[in-house]
C-alpha cells in the first residue's frame, strides 16, 4: 500500500515524507513565548490586533497552514470578503481575559482529512460574506457572566441566509518537497459575491533579533508566481494558475502603527493587508520581500464555486516551472485514492459508516495538530541582542527555573488554537491514537519530552509553557506501554530508552511529592484543575498537607507501569529483573498506605483527598469525584509463566505475601485465566472495594451519564460539598457544563462534565479486571437496574456511550453539537466533526476548546478496539 510504503521510507530515512506538514500554528499571538512583559500578561502583551503587524519571535501562525519541519518557510491562506477591516489571515478568538469562560476561538473550521505522512490533507473553513463581527463578539462576551453561555459567531446572525463562503484547501504531495494545492471556494449565499483569495508564502523571521549567522532570505514576485531563495533551504517556487497579482512585503514589524516608531522596512508585515483592504502603497513596487501573496479576485454567482490550482516546491537549484495541468490532476486523484485505501484497511469493516467518518476525521485532527514548537527559555529570559532587555522581574517569574529548556521540534499539541503548546499528559494520550497510524512518530514524541533539553535536571517532566513546573499526572509510562503494544510489542530498545529516563522522573515524584515519606502523594492540581473545593496548585487555606487520592492512585499506577516495563525487558535481559522487584514492592507500599493513611472511606466506599493538619488530625474532603475513581486504574496481572521465568520477582512476591501480612490483600488474588494459565492480580482495590466503587461509578444518579462517566457525582447537585477552612467556606457542586467558578483557569471544568482521557483509563481498567475475573465477576449495570453484566461488556457499553457523542442519533443530531441547529441540521455543516475538550455531563454537548483532537481522539482508539 502506497501510504505504508511512504511511512516505511520516512522511518528508514530513505525519503523525508514528514519534512513538510501542517506544522504551522493556528495561533501564535497571546502565547507565553511571545510575552516579554514583566508580570506575564501574555494576552495583553501580544494581542490579536498586533498579530497582522508584528513579526513573531518564536514561531508563526496562519490558516490551513503548512511549513517545513524547522519552519524556515510558511504557507497559509488569506481571504477578504470586501467588507472586513482586515484580511482574514488567522483565526480570531478571545483571549483568557476576554471570554466569559476563558479563551475561546470564534470561527468555524474543520480538519477533514490527513494521512500520517501528510501526502493527502484537507481543511475546511466557513467565512462570512457580511462584515466579520469582531467588535460585537468582544463586547457581548465581555458583558456575559460565568453563569451564561458563550456568545458564538453563529449567534450573531452572520450566517443567516447562508451568506458565507465555504472554503476547502486540499494538499497532495507529488514528492516529499513538492506539494499540489487546490483551493476551492463556493458561494453559499443567495446573491453574487466577490472574494479575494491570497495564497501566501513567507519566511519566518529569524534575522531581526541580533543573532549571528542569520542572513535575510528573499522572495521575488513574478506574474503568477513567487520565487524564494534561502541559504540553507535552497530555492522555493509557489506557482498559481491564471494571472494572479504578486504582492510582496517584508515579514518585519510595523513599529510605526504599533508604537509610533520608525520600523525596519517601508513595507512591513501588514503591507499586503493595507494594500488590499485600503489601497495603500504598502507593497514593494520592486516585487521583492520576505512575505508574498498571489492575489486572486473571484466574483461568483449564488451556488457557484471555483478551484484555484497552486503548486509549491523546493530544490537546491532554481525551479523553472511547475505543472498545473495533467500531472497536477494525476497527483491529486492518486493521493486521495491512496488515502481512501489506507483508511479502508485501517478501520475495521464492522465499523458503521458514521463511525468510520469519526475515526478518519479524528485522525485528521491529530495529524493537523502537529506544530513546530520553538522556545529557548534561557534566551527568552535574558533577551535578544537586537532587542531591548526584558524587565528584570522576568528572571524571577514564569519558568525561571527552566533555563535549560530549548525546544525546536514538531510536537503534537492539545488544540490548534486554544492550546498551541504541548502539555505533557495530553501528549501521552495523543500518542496512543497516533500509534494507530504512525507508531514511529508516537514513540519519538514520548522520547522527546524525556530528553535532557526538555526534562528538568531534577527529573521533572515539563508540564506546559504557562508553567513548566506545574505537575501533570505521570502517565508517560502508561502511554509508552500502550504505544509499544500497538506497534507490535517488539521495539525493546524504545522501551528501555523510555524506562531509563522515567526512573529519574519516578524518583522526582517520590522525593518531591511525598513530603511525609508515608507513600501517599500530593501533586497539586494534577491536570484536574477545579475538581476540588480550592485550588490544589496554590497555597492551602490552612497550614497542613493535602494528601491526594488521585496523586496516590497515579503513583500506584506509575509503579505498576514501570513494573510491566521491567518485566517485558527482563524477559529479554535479566538485568532488568531487579527493577521489576523494586517497582513491585513500591506499588505494594503505595497501595497499602492509601488504606492505612485513611484515603479509603469504608462507609462511603470511596477514596477521598484529605488534609493532614500540623497536629496530626486528618480532615477528609468528601467530594465524590474522579479523584476517587482513579485508583481503579492502578492494576495489572502477572501470569505464572512470567513468574516462573523471573524467579527473583516470584520469590520476592512470595516473601512479601508471607512475612508482610498487610500487603496480602493487594497481591494475593489468584485464579486461572480463560486460557487455563494461572495469574495473579496486583491492584490498588480488592474484589470487594472494586464492586463497591463500581456501584457508585455506574449509578446514573452519580457518575454514569448517557455519554460516559462524569467527573463529579451528580449527587452534589442537590448536596454540594462545603468545608470551612481558615475562616472561609469552600464549596464544590455539580456543574455539568462550563464552570461558574474562576478557580484555576477559564473554560476548564472538572466538576461534572465528561472528559475523554479519564474515561479511557477507567475503561482500560475494567478490561484488565475482566481479563482476570472473566464472567465470574459481574456488576449491576446501571446501578439500580436489577441486572448484572460482565465487566468486559460494561467496558464495551461505556465505549459505545463515548463514541455516540459524535454519531448522529435517530433524529440525525450529534450530541456534541447540542442545540446548535445549523451544526445539527444544515446539510453543509452537519457532517463536519469537531473534537471538543470535554462534554456536558447530562446532554453530551461539546464544551471548552473545540479542536482538542489530541486526547479526545482517543475515541478513534475506542472505535478501532470495539470494532476490531
Amino acid at each position: 500500500m502506497a501510504e505504508r510504503l511512504r511511512l516505511a521510507q520516512a522511518d528508514s530515512g530513505e525519503q523525508p515524507w514528514r519534512a513538510w506538514g501542517p506544522y504551522l500554528a493556528e495561533r501564535a499571538w497571546g502565547t507565553v513565548r511571545e510575552d516579554y512583559s514583566e508580570h506575564g500578561t501574555a494576552w495583553d502583551y501580544f494581542p490579536h490586533d498586533h498579530a497582522r503587524s508584528r513579526a513573531y519571535r518564536w514561531n508563526d501562525d496562519g490558516m490551513a497552514g503548512i511549513c517545513d519541519e524547522r519552519q524556515t518557510f510558511c504557507f497559509g491562506l488569506a481571504l477578504w470578503n470586501g467588507q472586513d477591516p482586515i484580511l482574514k489571515e488567522r483565526m480570531f478568538g478571545l483571549g483568557g481575559d476576554g471570554g466569559n469562560h476563558g479563551e475561546d476561538a470564534k470561527e468555524y473550521w474543520w480538519y477533514q482529512d490527513s494521512t500520517p505522512t501528510h501526502s493527502w490533507m484537507s481543511w475546511r473553513y466557513h467565512y462570512p460574506q457580511d462584515p466579520f463581527p469582531y467588535d460585537q463578539l468582544v463586547r457581548v462576551n465581555g458583558q456575559r457572566s460565568r453563569s451564561e453561555p458563550e456568545y458564538e459567531l453563529v449567534d450573531t446572525g452572520v450566517f443567516d441566509d447562508d451568506r458565507y463562503w465555504a472554503v476547502t484547501v486540499d494538499y497532495a504531495k507529488a514528492s516529499p518537497r513538492d506539494l499540489c494545492i487546490a483551493v476551492t471556494v463556493a458561494n453559499r449565499g443567495p446573491d453574487e459575491a466577490t472574494l479575494h483569495v491570497l495564497p501566501t508564502l513567507w519566511f519566518r523571521n529569524t534575522w531581526s533579533w541580533g543573532l549571528p549567522n542569520r542572513p535575510v532570505p528573499t522572495l521575488a514576485g513574478r506574474p503568477g508566481r513567487l520565487a524564494g531563495a534561502h541559504r540553507t533551504l535552497g530555492h522555493l517556487l509557489l506557482e498559481g494558475e491564471g494571472e494572479p497579482t504578486p504582492l510582496l512585503c517584508d515579514n518585519e514589524t510595523n513599529a510605526q502603527r504599533l508604537w509610533g516608531q520608525p520600523g525596519k522596512s517601508l513595507y512591513p508585515k501588514d503591507g499586503i493587508n493595507d494594500h488590499v483592504v485600503a489601497g495603500a502603497p504598502t507593497v514593494n513596487p520592486a516585487g521583492e520581500g520576505t512575505k508574498g501573496s498571489l492575489h486572486y479576485v473571484l466574483t461568483l454567482g449564488p451556488g457557484e464555486s471555483r478551484t484555484i490550482r497552486l503548486r509549491l516546491a523546493q530544490d537546491d537549484e532554481p525551479i523553472a516551472g511547475l505543472d498545473l495541468g495533467d500531472e497536477f490532476s494525476y497527483v491529486m486523484r492518486g493521493r486521495r485514492a491512496e488515502a481512501d485505501d489506507y483508511f479502508a484497511e485501517l478501520i475495521p469493516p464492522s465499523a458503521t459508516p458514521d463511525e468510520a467518518a469519526v475515526a478518519r476525521q479524528g485522525i485528521a485532527g491529530l495529524m493537523w495538530g502537529k506544530q513546530f514548537y520553538h522556545f529557548d527559555v534561557k534566551q527568552w529570559l535574558t533577551g535578544d541582542p537586537g532587542s531591548a532587555p526584558p524587565p528584570p522581574g522576568r528572571r524571577y517569574g514564569r519558568n525561571n527555573a527552566w533555563w535549560h529548556m530549548n525546544s525546536f521540534d514538531v510536537v503534537s499539541m492539545p488544540d490548534s488554537w486554544e492550546y498551541p503548546w504541548y502539555a505533557a499528559w495530553d501528549l501521552a494520550f495523543h500518542c496512543v491514537s497516533i500509534a494507530r497510524v504512525d507508531p514511529a512518530f508516537a514513540k519519538a514524541q514520548l522520547v522527546l519530552l524525556l530528553r535532557e533539553w526538555y526534562m528538568h535536571p531534577n527529573g521533572q517532566i515539563p508540564a506546559y509553557e504557562w508553567a513548566f513546573g506545574d505537575v501533570n499526572p505521570p502517565v508517560h509510562a502508561w502511554a509508552a506501554l500502550r504505544v509499544f503494544e500497538i506497534d507490535g510489542g517488539r521495539d525493546f530498545d524504545f522501551l528501555a530508552r523510555v524506562m531509563h529516563k522515567l526512573l529519574l522522573n519516578f524518583t522526582w515524584w517520590v522525593n518531591r511529592k511525598d513530603v511525609g515519606g508515608n507513600n501517599v502523594f500530593e501533586g497539586g492540581f494534577l491536570g484536574l484543575d477545579n475538581v476540588g473545593p480550592f485550588d490544589r496548585s496554590a497555597a492551602l487555606p490552612v497550614a497542613g498537607v493535602l494528601e491526594q487520592s488521585d496523586g496516590t492512585g497515579w503513583m500506584a499506577m506509575y509503579a505498576l507501569n514501570l513494573l510491566d516495563m521491567a518485566i517485558r525487558l527482563a524477559l529479554h535481559d535479566r538485568t532488568y529483573e531487579d527493577m521489576a522487584t523494586k517497582f513491585f514492592e513500591h506499588f505494594a507500599y503505595i497501595a497499602e498506605a492509601a488504606y492505612r493513611q485513611g484515603l479509603w472511606d469504608d462507609e462511603d466506599c470511596f477514596f477521598y483527598d484529605q488534609l493532614r493538619l500540623p497536629d496530626g488530625h486528618k480532615l477528609p474532603l468528601k467530594v465524590r469525584s474522579v479523584v476517587g475513581l482513579l485508583p481503579l486504574a492502578a492494576t495489572t496481572r502477572l501470569t505464572k509463566t512470567t513468574l516462573d521465568r523471573l524467579p527473583e520477582l516470584n520469590a520476592r512476591l512470595r516473601w512479601l505475601q508471607a512475612s508482610q501480612g498487610e500487603y496480602a490483600d493487594i497481591i494475593s488474588a489468584r485464579r486461572l485465566s480463560a486460557q487455563g494459565v494461572q495469574q495473579r492480580l496486583l491492584s490498588m482495590v480488592g474484589q470487594d472495594q472494586l464492586l463497591r466503587i463500581l456501584a457508585r461509578m455506574l449509578d446514573p444518579d452519580e457518575f454514569l451519564s448517557a455519554y460516559g462517566i462524569r467527573t463529579l457525582s451528580r449527587s452534589h447537585l442537590e448536596k454540594p460539598f462545603t468545608v470551612s477552612l481558615g475562616g472561609s467556606d469552600f464549596t464544590v457542586g455539580y456543574e455539568p457544563a462550563e464552570s461558574t467558578s474562576g478557580l484555576f483557569g477559564g473554560n476548564s471544568n472538572w466538576r461534572g462534565p465528561v472528559w475523554m482521557p479519564v474515561n479511557y483509563l477507567l475503561i482500560e481498567a475494567l478490561r484488565e479486571y475482566a481479563e482476570f475475573f472473566g464472567d465470574d465477576m459481574k456488576a449491576e449495570y446501571p446501578t439500580g437496574a436489577q441486572q448484572k453484566m460482565p465487566l468486559a461488556e460494561v467496558a464495551d457499553d461505556l465505549s459505545r456511550r463515548l463514541i455516540s457523542l459524535f454519531l448522529p442519533d435517530e433524529n440525525g443530531h450529534r450530541p456534541i453539537y447540542g442545540a446548535n441547529r445549523i451544526l445539527q441540521e444544515h446539510p453543509d455543516w452537519k457532517d463536519l466533526i469537531v473534537f471538543p475538550e470535554y462534554f456536558h455531563g447530562d446532554n453530551g454537548a461539546g464544551l471548552g476548546a473545540w479542536h482538542q483532537t489530541g486526547w479526545t481522539a482517543l475515541v478513534v482508539d475506542l472505535i478501532l478496539t470495539l470494532r476490531r
